[in-house]
């Protein structure tokens, strides 16, 4: 099975010829539900990662001793999508209620202190064969492993996230590991992945708006003020068709940047102020690595989801890793091109 984004809604290059020179690729990863292997590309899934290797760990001082069990996490998310994808259905049954009831319970860790080695959860690993703009990673390294932290807990403010990523050649590695240690807690449900299976589609992608030459960026802002500023006088004259709630094709929307989790291409700066990511090494400009998204599409993005899933609401369909970035945002991770070995930058959008 593929999965195929639609052709967009309009050659946003015979809109904005300049666009031409600044035309990348980006490869979404469509993660939905399956049975990965460590072997595959994943998200949420088993990792290649060596028996005799130490796991990653949170050692940061921070509360870590309360939160719900990831065994309840992934159970309550079964039991809720049998309940919903029961024909005619309300909704789960009393019993069900009552065991969802129980799953949501937070539970603590006698005697755990503040700076005890935390197991970091193994979110994803993308082989570059698969995944055509993975950026390399050190020396001749074909694997990356993503781990977080989770709980919410880090940084000045305490309430950050803690990322590890992990490069490694994979044929080097002998026995696997086949049951890597998991925290005893979550502190965000939002940490913990469903096991997906990818479906690679490399797009044509634009960079962000507010990062695009001035006079270019400038016309692109005043064909969209125009369209709003149309919409609102049909709105005050009460000329608005009906059921054309999508509007026209969107810059940021349907044109440039795709929606959901993806590799390589630009970054989408819709929540804070655009700018150039530097490395904190050697102050080159820092490339897109991966975006970790929570939703595949929704409302505002409706024109890039696959035409294998037209039709589906977002609603469960649209999260099939059930992972969620701080507000129901994404998560960009940037690599230095100079030194893939260099730290790694983030943005939360």
């Amino acid at each position: 099975m593929t999965r195929t984004t639609p052709p967009r809604p309009l050659d946003v290059e015979v809109l904005f010829p300049e666009l031409a020179g600044h035309r990348g690729t980006t490869t979404r990863l469509h993660p939905r539900p399956g049975s990965p292997t460590a072997v595959d590309s994943s998200v949420g899934g088993p990792l290649l990662w060596p028996v005799d290797e130490a796991w990653p760990v949170c050692t940061e001082a921070h509360k870590r001793g309360r939160g719900r069990r990831p065994s309840d996490i992934h159970r309550e998310r079964r039991v809720l999508a049998e309940a919903w994808a029961r024909e005619g259905t309300t909704g789960p049954t009393d019993e069900e209620r009552l065991l969802l009831e129980e799953l949501e319970r937070e539970h603590r860790v006698v005697g755990i202190r503040e700076t005890d080695p935390l197991p970091m959860i193994g979110v994803a690993q993308l082989y570059r064969r698969d995944v055509p703009d993975l950026l390399a990673g050190p020396g001749d390294c074909d694997l990356l492993q993503v781990f977080w932290c989770p709980f919410d807990a880090h940084g000045k403010s305490g309430y950050g996230m803690s990322l590890d990523l992990r490069w490694r050649r994979s044929w080097e590695v002998g026995e696997v590991l086949v049951s890597p240690p998991l925290p005893q807690v979550v502190g965000y449900v939002g940490y913990v992945a469903e096991p997906c299976v990818l479906y690679p589609e490399q797009v044509v992608t634009y960079p962000f708006a507010g990062l695009l030459p001035e006079e270019l960026r400038e016309r692109i802002y005043a064909r969209e003020d125009a369209f709003e500023e149309e919409e609102e006088a049909e709105d005050r004259d009460g000329d608005s068709a009906d059921g054309d709630a999508a509007g026209p094709p969107m810059y940021q929307y349907d044109l440039s940047i795709p929606p959901g989790w993806r590799a390589g291409g630009f970054a989408s700066w819709h929540l804070t102020d655009a700018h150039v990511m530097k490395c904190s090494a050697c102050a080159t400009p820092m490339e897109l690595l991966l975006t970790v998204d929570s939703s595949e599409w929704d409302g505002g993005s409706g024109s890039w989801q696959p035409l294998e899933e037209r039709g589906l609401p977002p609603h469960r369909f649209a999260t099939p890793t059930e992972v969620t970035v701080g507000r129901w945002g994404e998560l960009n991770i940037f690599a230095c091109p100079a030194d893939p070995g260099h730290p790694h930058g983030q943005s939360i959008q």
